[in-house]
């Protein structure tokens, strides 16, 4: 079982931004920037392009709203959309508010937030969230 299912499962406390029967969204407590968040789907698939095509199709459906409420809550250009996944052997995007490209640059180092920090940034997605 990879630490994302542990998370998705209750298991490893997370900062949840959204969920539904298929997809699980919370916070990256390393994150690159503030607004950074995971979406993971519930099934536990290694590569991203092995998730089947309705899942591939789904998780940009899924991460939409959330997006908008990144681009709301934060100052930035755009949410930007990465997928690596070489941390972690469970498929997940990254969603990060961006002002450009090197804001995408998961060599540099990761911020080191507080829990209360944390919670600032997850109750600032959802108000956005919970608005669109």
């Amino acid at each position: 079982m990879t630490i994302f299912s542990k998370i998705i499962a209750g298991e490893i406390p997370s900062y949840k931004i959204a969920e539904n029967e298929h997809f699980f969204a919370f916070l990256d407590i390393f994150p690159l920037v503030k607004g950074h968040v995971l979406v993971v789907p519930k099934i536990e698939t290694d590569q991203f392009f092995d998730l089947g095509d309705q899942y591939l199709s789904e998780i940009l459906l899924f991460s939409k709203p959330i997006a908008k409420a990144i681009e709301q809550a934060f100052t930035c250009n755009r949410c930007g959309i990465s997928v690596v996944g070489l941390e972690v052997p469970h498929a997940h995007l990254h969603l990060v508010p961006i002002n450009d490209a090197d804001d995408l640059n998961f060599t540099r180092g990761k911020l080191k937030l507080s829990p209360e920090e944390l919670k600032a940034v997850q109750t600032a997605i959802l108000e956005h969230l919970s608005a669109t």
